[in-house]
């Protein structure tokens, strides 16, 4: 097959995710018979930009069938993920591949366009969403490059294929996608008339699950260029659909700004905090619009709880915050204070207690309830008083007094009450 003039002779020889043995493998199952397989989308376009790679997913001339046929020959397991679609996922040792036919689109009506498989490749490339994501790679490295997604990759330029409109409509997530990989890849400016698309369509976010939504918005937020894609979003419009509700732009940028002063990994549920949540009915909301999991909610809630801390005045009220909140916990609470704050010096109390968190452990509180039983305390609210009055000893000492040294301290304010917990007079 004659490829187009736009093709650019360049390779990814060399990739690591190219030399797995089961990759080729799986290129060498599908090589009978004159069938073509190529790499696609992904694993390309993040190896071009040095990024990791994860799933390598295939495109091939082979019909779904054939796949199933040539993967049985060489031994390989198929799961038939999306036959409809043309697509057969295929495992080679403990690595799967989605190896999809050729396909162009006979009829669009939103995610479920009806398909016809082809043997032209262009006519593949044109039917998905970004320049960047149309990049194919032989076995050998080969790039086949049809619609100048090379030169839109190296320009940092995040670009629809064909009709930007035309694009979304058939499937309104792109309009996130186009958010998400600007936020991965792309430099500002935007592509001016794929924003322009993504504003005019937007109201097709509304047709969107949350949990598709959650998911691309937690990537957007992940990613070095959230704060940007953020505000561009907001500046059209957009995040308030997203949101259902407040948008802090500002906010994400300050934590984001901590972030990279500290060195601190992005965290997208603690971005979105930033971002949206000021309050408890925040957290509610968005739990219920991005089908948020019990452990992000549950997150989103301990955030808000830490929120507005107050600053530790030493070392020891630094390490106590950290015996109660854990280290996660208190870096968290570290990153959003000084995030919210504009005294430097709390500032900088709040960075160092944030530098405590990696060169200290907290220790385990030495005491339970079933050692105050063993000293005759019984059953009932006053393990529980006695428990967090020991504990407040024991941090106000610095962690200093070991289980023998608390549990005399316990007989002590057991004598102190003049009776033994039994509720026999001493």
């Amino acid at each position: 097959m004659t490829s187009p003039k736009s093709e650019k002779i360049q390779s990814v020889a060399g990739a690591k995710w190219l030399a797995w043995p089961e990759t080729q493998t799986v290129f060498a199952a599908l090589a009978r018979q004159g069938v073509v397989t190529r790499a696609v989308g992904g694993a390309v376009r993040d190896t071009l930009m040095g990024e990791p790679v994860g799933d390598v997913d295939l495109a091939t001339t082979a019909t779904p069938q054939d796949v199933i046929d040539l993967a049985a020959e060489a031994g390989l397991k198929t799961v038939p993920t999306g036959l409809e679609h043309g697509t057969v996922t295929l495992i080679a040792g403990k690595r799967s591949f989605e190896v999809t036919t050729l396909r162009c689109d006979v009829e669009t009506h939103g995610r479920h366009a009806t398909v016809a498989f082809t043997l032209d490749w262009l006519e593949d490339a044109k039917r998905r969403d970004f320049t960047i994501n149309a990049l194919y790679a032989n076995s050998d490295g080969t790039l086949y490059d049809p619609l100048d997604g090379l030169a839109d990759l190296h320009a940092r330029r995040v670009r629809f294929i064909g009709d930007a409109a035309e694009r979304i409509r058939e499937d309104y997530l792109r309009i996130l996608r186009f958010f998400r990989f600007n936020a991965v890849f792309g430099a500002l400016p935007y592509c001016q008339k794929g924003l322009r698309a993504c504003v005019r369509e937007r109201a097709g976010l509304d047709q969107l699950s949350g949990e598709r939504v959650r998911s691309e918005l937690l990537l957007v937020l992940a990613a070095h260029g959230a704060v940007e894609a953020c505000e561009a979003m907001h500046e059209n419009s957009l995040l308030l659909r997203v949101l259902g509700g407040v948008a802090l732009p500002l906010r994400l940028r300050r934590l984001v700004e901590v972030e990279a002063d500290l060195a601190a990994r992005a965290d997208a549920i603690r971005r979105l905090f930033a971002l949206s949540v000021l309050v408890g009915e925040d957290v509610k909301r968005l739990s219920a619009k991005l089908r948020l999991s019990n452990a992000e909610t549950k997150r989103l809630k301990a955030l808000l709880s830490i929120q507005g801390l107050a600053c530790p005045s030493n070392e020891q009220q630094a390490k106590a915050m950290i015996y109660r909140l854990g280290a996660a916990g208190a870096r968290d609470a570290c990153l959003l204070a000084m995030s919210q704050s504009h005294d430097r010096a709390e500032r900088r109390i709040w960075r160092s207690a944030n530098e405590l968190t990696g060169r200290w452990q907290a220790p385990v509180f030495p005491v339970s309830g079933n050692d105050l039983a063993e000293i005759g305390v019984a059953k009932g609210p006053r393990v529980g008083e006695l428990l967090a009055a020991l504990e407040r000893e024991w941090l106000a000492r610095d962690f200093a007094d070991g289980r023998d040294a608390l549990l005399a301290r316990a007989a002590a304010m057991i004598a102190a009450n003049g009776h033994s917990e039994s509720g026999e007079q001493t």
